[in-house]
């Protein structure tokens, strides 16, 4: 056993729970000052003020330990989850972005032969080890802005060999870099050209063909699809999520982004684990995803950003008791960035989420909207000790110093992956 413990921390911020916090519930933020964490291999053992934590210890004799970390003047947050992103990809689409920033749409875009199928050519011609070293430069951009869980979803390939590929480099990462990652399969990114003004037929192959590997080799822990204008539509998107949930599959959704085809109606009716994008959701919606509870409205504001869009609704779903999430989206398209302080900026900005809902939102309705909130995503006792630093006393600070990353120090799972305390 190795045993870590944490003092004078001048605030521990942390929501609670060991499911997603809906409405009113994310802005509970649990304020411990002078606070303490004792680390036990990589879980939470005890966390509260240091005088009461440092009694606790000597009265089971606990007096020696691996490290003993002195936080005056900082306070910690639990790991921030970036639970939707497509961080593995080759080639980059700088051309593209200059031109939607001009004035062209996302569909004109594809259009055109650029969009997800640019991406899909350069990493059909990249090997696993390009591509595992990709991933690695990627998650290291990650990991120093706090970011200790990541979701990380195939779809560059849309054939059976490259995603599978894809798929094998997330797995071989996961076990080979400090962060935790989800793995997700999204082979319904894009209609291939292969199967142009065929759709259904490539539904057909994904459901025959590609599923029941990937299921057989435990490749992906979910199932996602594009269900939009242009891509593939409720009927369609049904079709593929249930068949993967006959498989075992957990299932996400891209829903809402360019066009409402009740793609949301759809997340909260199969119970996904989440739905993602939401900028065109309607009310009726909402509704639904407040009253079925189960999914997580996971919300990607740089998306929106970029893309020059409305932002997705946040305070409209959080006032109707929904869950909410935040995530970068991470790719080379629509949202080339995965920093953790334009989502703050923007959510908090643009989306008028508080400081407290925004937290939640990129904390434990992260893991949530993974299924992994009964592990992660608070400071907890049982929890995994995933524990980010902030220069700064006070949580707020990552609002308040506006785009900066006020990070200084990440521990993942009871030992420290990164520090900066110049």
């Amino acid at each position: 056993m190795t045993s870590l413990l944490i003092v004078h921390i001048n605030q521990i911020a942390t929501p609670t729970g060991k499911s997603q916090q809906h409405g009113a519930q994310m802005n509970e933020i649990s304020l411990v000052q002078d606070g303490a964490i004792y680390v036990v291999d990589d879980l939470i053992v005890n966390v509260g003020k240091t005088p009461e934590v440092l009694a606790d210890l000597r009265k089971e004799n606990i007096t020696d330990f691996d490290e003993v970390i002195d936080a005056t003047g900082q306070a910690v947050v639990p790991g921030f989850v970036d639970s939707h992103t497509h961080f593995l990809f080759a080639g980059y689409r700088v051309e593209e972005f200059y031109e939607r920033v001009s004035g062209s749409s996302y569909m004109e875009i594809m259009e055109n032969g650029g969009g997800i199928q640019a991406t899909v050519d350069a990493t059909r011609g990249a090997g696993f080890e390009e591509l595992k070293k990709l991933g690695w430069q990627r998650l290291n951009e990650m990991v120093v802005q706090g970011v200790t869980t990541v979701e990380g979803k195939s779809g560059y390939g849309l054939d059976k060999e490259t995603e599978i590929r894809q798929l094998r480099v997330l797995q071989e990462l996961a076990i080979s870099q400090p962060l935790d990652l989800a793995i997700t399969y999204l082979g319904a990114h894009a209609v291939p050209l292969e199967f142009k003004n065929d759709s259904e037929g490539y539904l057909n192959y994904m459901i025959d063909e590609i599923l029941p590997q990937i299921k057989a080799e435990k490749l992906a822990e979910f199932v996602d699809v594009f269900c939009d204008e242009g891509v593939f539509d409720y009927q369609q998107s049904q079709k593929l999520l249930e068949a993967a949930k006959k498989l075992g599959f957990k299932v996400k959704m891209h829903a809402d982004e360019i066009a409402n085809l009740n793609g949301a109606e759809l997340a909260a009716n199969i119970e996904a684990t989440s739905a993602d994008h939401l900028i065109k959701i309607s009310s009726a919606e909402i509704k639904r995803l407040s009253e079925k509870q189960k999914t997580v409205a996971t919300l990607l504001p740089c998306t929106a950003f970029c893309l020059q869009e409305n932002f997705a609704p946040a305070r409209e779903l959080i006032d109707n008791n929904c869950a909410v999430a935040l995530a970068s989206d991470y790719n080379p398209g629509s949202s080339f960035t995965c920093s953790i302080p334009l989502i703050i900026a923007l959510a908090s900005f643009k989306m008028k989420m508080t400081m407290g809902e925004v937290l939640t939102a990129l904390t434990l309705n992260g893991a949530a909207a993974l299924d992994i909130a009964d592990k992660k995503g608070s400071i907890e006792v049982g929890k995994v000790a995933d524990i980010v630093f902030l220069k700064y006393p006070d949580y707020r600070y990552l609002m308040y110093n506006t785009g900066s990353n006020v990070v200084n120090r990440v521990i993942k799972s009871g030992k420290v992956v990164f520090e900066n305390l110049g």
